[in-house]
């Protein structure tokens, strides 16, 4: 597993080709199915192989010079060395949004039912694609995409218990869990939580009791001294941009935490083998 982690790294270094795709939301626009913008980045041909779909936070799947960011292309990579393909979906740019951590949660445009459309309609065009293994797919959320991670796999919500591919697992990294656990959230699928002993963002005690409630489908790993974003290479700043949070108005703290960065990937690792590679297609 380390020879796996060490070579996904070094991936990172040298880049990893990608190809821009078109992918239908379920959601709608003039009566048409919402077409988003995906990045797929294959990890070979042949049989069908494993997916992993990339759902990312409120600051969009972007660098500041409009390219695929660093930490999607490193989990990319992280997926790739694996044997597996992934697919980073872009949630914002159809909906003519850049980044939405800045607005308030009442205020968004772009809802966790948009993402969860946009995450059920991409499991439905890759398990119509003949290089994917349509019973081995998962998603992998951050913040606002951890959140829509949960939002696709309830089971208590309709859209998700008529939508005709269900993942077969789940993970999300700091995620807000405080509206999944009002909605009574019911995981359809292995599901890992992520998240910071300190994040002032989406906080992990509401992602705590959604572990417990939702019993033996469900597990979470809470790194100690860890912010949001606590996976990322940048220091840990305040955002004093960002009006929401668990004290609103007083910013939020983001940044990484090396020893909270490796174990985390260790373990997103260890989850997504045990769960992708169980009867998988080769």
């Amino acid at each position: 597993m380390r020879i796996l982690v060490v070579v996904a790294l070094l991936l990172c270094s040298i880049g990893h080709a990608q190809q821009r795709v078109e992918v239908p939301s379920l959601d709608q626009r003039e009566g048409a199915p919402l077409a988003l913008i995906g990045h797929w980045f294959a990890a070979g041909n042949g049989t069908p192989r494993p997916t992993v779909v990339l759902l990312h936070g409120c600051g969009g799947p972007y660098n500041d010079k409009g390219e695929l960011s660093a930490g999607m292309r490193r989990y990319s990579a992280l997926i790739n060395a694996q044997g597996w393909h992934a697919l980073v979906l872009d949630s914002l740019t159809s909906r003519g949004e850049k980044e939405l951590c800045t607005q308030k949660y009442a205020d968004r445009s772009v809802t966790q039912a948009h993402r969860r459309r946009d995450a059920l309609g991409a499991l439905q065009w890759l398990a119509a694609r003949p290089d994917v293994d349509a019973q081995h797919i998962a998603l992998l959320g951050w913040s606002h995409g951890g959140s829509a991670v949960l939002a696709s796999t309830n089971a208590a919500d309709f859209e998700v218990r008529a939508a005709r591919v269900k993942p077969h697992a789940a993970v999300a990294f700091y995620p807000g869990c405080a509206d999944a656990l009002k909605a009574r959230y019911r995981p359809t699928a292995p599901l890992l939580l992520l998240v910071g002993a300190e994040d002032d963002w989406t906080a992990p005690q509401p992602c705590q009791r959604l572990a417990q409630a939702a019993g033996d489908l469900a597990q979470i790993e809470v790194y100690a001294n860890a912010y949001h974003g606590f996976d990322g290479t940048a220091p840990v700043r305040v955002r004093a941009d960002v009006p929401n949070g668990v004290h609103p108005g007083q910013g939020v703290h983001v940044g990484g935490d090396a020893a909270a960065a490796s174990a985390s990937r260790q373990r997103l690792l260890e989850f997504l083998h045990q769960q992708l590679d169980d009867g998988a297609a080769r």
